[in-house]
């Protein structure tokens, strides 16, 4: 009984959402426009500078071929790749230090430390709408 009645809502969900759709289309999609040209609260860009930072050289790569015009989720996705080219300088140094027995350990876990943090404030930047510099990255990305 639950499950038909939850299909039921959901059909009228759809239905009401194509109407609308079709009727306030136009005018709603004129509105999005006029907004989004001004400010960075355009939710394709928040999505594609999110992935260019999230998935790092791969969230670069999909947002030079998808959305390469777009100059605040490039702005992120250069930021993304720097990470990346980061986190592998940190895993071949702590490579490195790893053969001294205690300290390798401990610096492989600060460095690893280290790098999370970076992307977790790159990703709430990525997310804010603003072009913000994840700290140390923000001026190697500058220069790609």
């Amino acid at each position: 009984m639950i499950i038909k009645v939850l299909v039921y809502q959901y059909i009228t969900i759809i239905f009401i959402n194509k109407y609308t759709n079709r009727i306030f289309g136009d005018i709603m999609a004129k509105k999005h426009v006029n907004k989004s040209a001004n400010k960075h609260d355009d939710s394709d860009s928040k999505l594609f500078a999110f992935l260019g930072v999230f998935l790092t050289i791969i969230g670069y790569v999909l947002v030079m071929v998808m959305r390469k015009d777009d100059e605040y989720a490039m702005y992120y996705a250069k930021q993304g790749l720097v990470l990346f080219i980061a986190f592998v300088i940190a895993a071949v140094a702590g490579w490195i230090v790893s053969w001294i027995p205690i300290l390798g350990q401990v610096v492989t876990w600060i460095l690893n430390a280290f790098i999370l943090v970076l992307w977790l404030i790159g990703i709430v930047f990525s997310l804010s709408g603003d072009e913000k510099d994840i700290p140390i990255i923000g001026p190697f990305a500058e220069k790609l």
